[in-house]
């Protein structure tokens, strides 16, 4: 994922409700989001290049989702980003003891940020912050695109305050509004946009929520709800080059009881 937005709210009527888009080179191989084949209990997207996955949520509650960190020249890593996410959620280490075990060999992997959700709460992870610590997320509303979290870039400026506005109107917010807020094609003026190593037309790309061009842009947008009866609804909408509407599923399923409480 390319752009996260998303609100925690463990003790309320929808602990988790989260927007995002994943941006990727159109090429690339990509199964759309569905129940895997070699984990039946796992749903979410799969990049078929590597094998891993950008955002995906076991029944037993197990949820990850993870952001590439922009910085050129990019190191490459010993192993796939997505494999971060398929390994979570097709695990069992507590996400605490998940974390402490990354943290230690976080250096094989190129720059990334990691959201983990089990029993135990909801977690950010980066082994680009300064110190690489574990951060257990208090309630709140986040933003999370290619730098660390909350990092105030104009498009997660805009997408959160947005996505607050829907969260302030109605819980749970209208699905088409959240998908809409995440379409926004806005670009800033030059003077501030981040500076992140790419040239000024690439970065000016990059700085909407929402990317079309011929070869990269936003591949898929996904609004995610989970209820306090353990509930998901799972929305995804894909996208062809120059952002071309592709085909859109909704999912309604039954998580595992009280392993989000």
């Amino acid at each position: 994922m390319c752009l996260i937005i998303f609100s925690w709210q463990p003790d309320s009527q929808y602990p988790l409700i989260l927007a995002a888009n994943r941006d990727e080179f159109y090429r690339r191989p990509t199964q759309a989001a569905d129940f895997w084949n070699d984990s039946p209990d796992v749903f979410g997207g799969r990049d078929l290049e590597a094998g891993g996955s950008w955002m995906a949520i076991n029944k037993n509650g197990r949820f990850a989702a993870v952001t590439n960190y922009r910085e050129v020249p990019s190191p490459a890593g010993v192993y796939s980003r997505g494999a971060l996410v398929s390994d979570f959620v097709t695990g069992s280490q507590p996400a605490s003891d998940y974390l402490h075990a990354l943290q230690q060999q976080s250096d094989k992997w190129s720059g990334f940020n990691l959201l983990i959700m089990d029993s135990t709460g909801l977690y950010y992870f980066s082994n680009r912050s300064k110190d690489h610590s574990i951060s257990p997320l208090p309630p709140g509303i986040y933003g999370l695109s290619n730098h660390l979290l909350d990092t105030p870039w104009p498009k997660l400026l805009r997408a959160r305050n947005s996505f607050a506005q829907a969260i302030k109107e109605s819980v749970p917010p209208d699905s088409k509004q959240l998908i809409e807020l995440m379409h926004d094609s806005h670009q800033p003026p030059e003077e501030q946009l981040p500076d992140t190593g790419v040239s000024k037309e690439v970065e000016k790309l990059l700085s909407s929520c929402f990317i079309a061009s011929k070869d990269y842009g936003t591949r898929n947008t996904c609004v995610l709800m989970i209820d306090s009866h353990d509930q998901l609804q799972w929305i995804d909408t894909g996208y062809l080059p120059e952002g071309v509407a592709g085909e859109s599923r909704q999912f309604k399923i039954k998580l595992q009881q009280n392993q989000l409480s």
